[in-house]
């Protein structure tokens, strides 16, 4: 049967150290600074043989409950409620704290198995602390150091111990070979990979939440609530989703510190492994030139694009204002002309349907391919209707077209001299292919080659 395991403890315990160790890659934020971790983080965590998930939560702090400390705990209660088996980390070096003693007894009124780690306990700083942690009245303590990756084989033991594992079923048939087509269908029948981004206070936390029906992520009042990159599986309508929420992106010149920089990093990296990006705006303020940025940096990242007009519950007039809001779209971001601009409110949940719709109805363009056939008989009616200029004299000859790639649309034109055709005249093809093959909204790729002249003298 497969377990969940919680990993819980006061702040700066190691916590997200232990889950990228155990997970194997360094997907949470570390740092010195305490509190790092502020929403719940599931991985697929793997320890020898046993296979599990593994929960990364922020610290236990004794705070208000209104207060963004308290709203952290009551996450990681909400961790522990779901867990079967709990890890109750403690820093061994530090030595045993009265918050310690108070989340102890917390864990141990969970009812849930508690397994608890000495962290740090490696060298003659750390076994004071280990031999400190029995002082607790959770058992024997196992001594790890989830840094330098000692100590895993005890908590092995333990795990194994606190939890009856599935065994691992081998993986049996013979492999076959994946064409593009293939991989294309695929891509279909995959979880869509959707990632929120936005600045700072957008309604990026807010709006998953209502989409998923639950308090799963952090929100309030403060901007730059959210740290990690937090992925949520989910469901809707029978069709599997991998949302992402992101921290928010600020103007580079005022991104301060170390911490705020991996936190931007990671939204990098969560915008290059997406399928489609939804970029939130607050619909009151909408289009301030970082949100223009951020749009301009998906489609230089080649993913699909649909813009949220979020706190649309706070707009009047609002056919009007939809209207201007889509023109101001189109004359600003000319690179995703034609992208969905879909009004939502995450405070009432309105429009969030619409909102799954686009972004299914964008991976589908995002993913789609265009026959060499059609291609070259649209170019030919192109090309007849307006011919490339002529440069220096010489009239510019396009002779072959293909499409070379998807995810996003990468399209190659053979033509007699690359290097001479206008910029203008190549944001016309563009601009046809969208219109023509009804691809809106998806940043499309278009390259040119030097046809070869076979009557040229080797």
């Amino acid at each position: 049967m497969d377990a969940t395991v919680a990993i819980v403890g006061r702040p700066n315990v190691g916590k997200s150290t232990l889950f990228n160790r155990l997970v194997g890659r360094k997907v949470a934020l570390v740092d010195d600074t305490p509190g790092v971790t502020r929403d719940r983080r599931t991985g697929r965590g793997r320890l020898g043989d046993l296979e599990f998930t593994i929960v990364d939560t922020a610290g236990l702090d004794d705070a208000d409950a209104e207060s963004l400390a308290g709203r952290m705990r009551a996450q990681t209660e909400a961790a522990i409620s779901d867990a079967d088996v709990i890890l109750f980390l403690v820093d061994a070096r530090a030595g045993i704290t009265p918050l310690d003693e108070h989340f102890a007894e917390f864990a141990r009124r969970s009812g849930k198995p508690v397994i608890l780690v000495a962290n740090k306990s490696e060298g003659r700083l750390g076994s004071a602390g280990f031999f400190e942690a029995f002082s607790l009245g959770l058992g024997e303590p196992v001594g790890i150091s989830a840094e330098h990756g000692e100590g895993l084989a005890d908590l092995y033991d333990a795990l194994f111990a606190a939890w009856d594992f599935d065994a691992p079923e081998p993986v049996e048939g013979p492999e076959t070979d994946v064409t593009d087509e293939t991989r294309d269908e695929d891509l279909l029948s995959r979880p869509l990979k959707l990632t929120v981004v936005g600045r700072p206070n957008a309604g990026k936390s807010t709006l998953i939440n209502r989409l998923i029906g639950e308090e799963r992520l952090l929100t309030g009042p403060e901007a730059g609530i959210t740290r990690d990159a937090i992925t949520v599986p989910w469901t809707w309508r029978g069709r599997a989703v991998e949302l992402v929420d992101t921290a928010g992106l600020r103007r580079k010149a005022r991104v301060e510190g170390k911490l705020e920089k991996l936190s931007v990093g990671e939204t990098l990296r969560s915008i290059r492994f997406a399928e489609v990006v939804v970029v939130t705006l607050d619909a009151t303020i909408p289009f301030e030139k970082q949100d223009l940025q951020i749009a301009d940096l998906v489609v230089r990242e080649g993913r699909a694009i649909v813009v949220a007009l979020d706190k649309w519950d706070l707009v009047e007039n609002r056919g009007p204002t939809l209207k201007t809001l889509k023109e101001e779209a189109e004359r600003l971001l000319p690179q995703a002309r034609g992208m969905a601009l879909v009004p939502v409110s995450g405070l009432t949940g309105e429009g969030l349907d619409k909102l799954m719709q686009a972004a299914f109805r964008a991976r589908e363009v995002w993913t789609s391919r265009v026959s060499t056939g059609r291609l070259n008989r649209w170019l030919a009616n192109t090309i007849e209707h307006h011919p490339p200029p002529a440069v220096s004299g010489r009239r510019l000859k396009l002779r072959y077209m293909t499409q070379v790639k998807s995810r996003p649309p990468h399209f190659v034109i053979f033509c007699s001299r690359p290097d001479a055709l206008p910029d203008a005249y190549q944001r016309y093809l563009m601009n046809g292919l969208r219109e023509t093959f009804e691809m809106p909204g998806t940043p499309l790729r278009l390259s040119l080659r030097k046809s070869d002249n076979p009557f040229a003298e080797e």
